[in-house]
């Protein structure tokens, strides 16, 4: 691909590494990178690369190179278009976190060196410009090709592979990239990392017999009024399902029977302790005290009758009954 400027200027050597930066390794005579020639040289290439590849938007340009960490190794002929130069193509490789099938199905996050888009100029192709600016980006990253995943290989560069590196059987994947066999194999842990399983939700702890024993112990010392009805002791069954469930889910622990409703009967007499309850002496007790707030006719008149002097009741109080006095009430002396 020509241009109107001189690329010996611009890219002292024969293939350049670009960076974000978009700077190349090397100064021309000691002269600032002109940034602006380099993102032209960059968006031309990236636009015959989609051209080429018959995608609707180029993938390669100089504003997503400055956005992300990838590299971009351009190749040029020095001695073509007059002296000036000649861009031949380039090829852009970058790290990226996938999540891949290996040969068993097993999902895979491992973050591998891609291969993201490679382009020759078509007037050039099948000269040895591919091979060498691939065999230059091999030698400089230290990969493997069957290492690498490529990112939607066109039909050219997948029969450029299985040409010159004999990439043939490839691993079915759900994205676009593309791993051959021995992909998976000899990795290291770092750089192959099983997907980890969900994290389990954390585990509803009760609280521990000792702390209930202590909240049971201090509403115990509380006065009657306010102490909480007593509940009867645990069985024996009971209390070692209890103490095994301690520190566990309740939902894994074994499955307690329903209680049966009660029968008309047994509500019946449970109704009838109840009201004997209601009527002991220490309930009356309370009533008098005025601890209670239900007080009826009935029970008024039980407290009349079993307590007639401690009991107040509170209204207007009857008038003092008057007596004559002692002088009047002796007898006069004949």
């Amino acid at each position: 691909m020509e241009f109107s400027f001189d690329l010996n200027a611009i890219f002292p050597e024969r293939i350049s590494v670009l960076d974000h930066n978009l700077t190349t390794g090397r100064k021309a005579l000691g002269r600032p990178d002109p940034q602006h020639q380099i993102s032209r040289v960059i968006d031309e290439l990236g636009k015959a690369s989609a051209k080429a590849q018959q995608l609707a938007a180029p993938i390669t340009s100089a504003a997503k190179l400055q956005t992300n960490r990838h590299h971009l190794y351009l190749l040029k002929e020095g001695e073509s278009n007059g002296g000036r130069g000649l861009a031949v193509g380039f090829l852009k490789v970058g790290y990226k976190k996938l999540f891949l099938l290996d040969q068993q199905g097993a999902h895979v996050e491992i973050e591998p060196l891609c291969i993201l888009d490679f382009f020759v100029t078509e007037s050039l192709q099948r000269h040895g410009y591919g091979l060498e600016l691939f065999s230059y980006m091999l030698q400089h990253k230290r990969v493997e090709p069957v290492r690498m995943a490529y990112d939607r290989p066109s039909p050219k560069f997948l029969s450029f592979l299985e040409k010159h590196y004999c990439l043939k059987g490839s691993v079915p994947q759900v994205n676009n990239f593309v791993v051959f066999d021995g992909f998976f194999r000899d990795r290291s842990a770092a750089r192959l990392r099983k997907a980890l399983p969900k994290k389990p939700e954390g585990e509803i702890k009760p609280y521990s017999l000792t702390e209930r024993e202590v909240v049971r112990e201090e509403q115990r010392a509380l006065p009657w009024p306010f102490a909480p009805p007593s509940s009867p002791p645990l069985s024996l069954p009971s209390q070692c399902t209890r103490s095994q469930s301690v520190g566990s889910s309740p939902s894994r622990g074994p499955p307690r029977p329903r209680p049966a409703p009660p029968t008309p009967h047994a509500q019946y007499l449970e109704n009838l302790n109840c009201r004997a309850r209601r009527t002991s002496q220490p309930g009356l007790v309370a009533r008098s005290n005025l601890y209670s707030r239900h007080l009826n006719s009935r029970d008024l008149g039980l407290l009349l009758e079993r307590q007639p002097s401690s009991l107040k009741l509170p209204g207007p109080y009857p008038l003092p009954r008057l007596r004559p006095p002692a002088s009047l009430l002796s007898p006069r002396p004949p």
